[in-house]
């Protein structure tokens, strides 16, 4: 059952099914920020446990470092936060690009 004030919630379920508070969240002076963090703020600010502006005031994040949290987790969920998964995801986005440029050269040269 999910409470709310004002129209937010109190608590929410989290993306590991744990039990997401105000709280319960990392705290503001987070310095290693592992894959399930990141997802919990994520989630927090999705299911509107808190604002964006909270997360960006609360744990110092740019806009721009949250947006890409949320987008990693969009496309990959919590293993999308991990720092290894992005630097494969991104040289295996660049190795595809170098592939499509390859066969394009190719086509011309035909």
């Amino acid at each position: 059952m999910i409470e709310y004030t004002n129209s937010r919630p109190l608590r929410i379920i989290g993306p590991d099914s744990e039990v997401l508070t105000r709280e319960t969240m990392p705290p503001p002076d987070t310095m290693r920020w592992v894959a399930s963090r990141k997802a919990q703020v994520v989630a927090a600010v999705d299911s509107g446990l808190m604002t964006i502006d909270e997360v960006m005031h609360r744990y110092s994040l740019s806009l721009e470092e949250f947006y890409s949290w949320q987008h990693a987790m969009d496309r990959a969920g919590v293993k999308g936060l991990r720092v290894a998964w992005a630097q494969e995801d991104r040289a295996a986005r660049r190795r595809g690009r170098e592939h499509a440029q390859h066969r394009a050269h190719e086509l011309v040269a035909a």
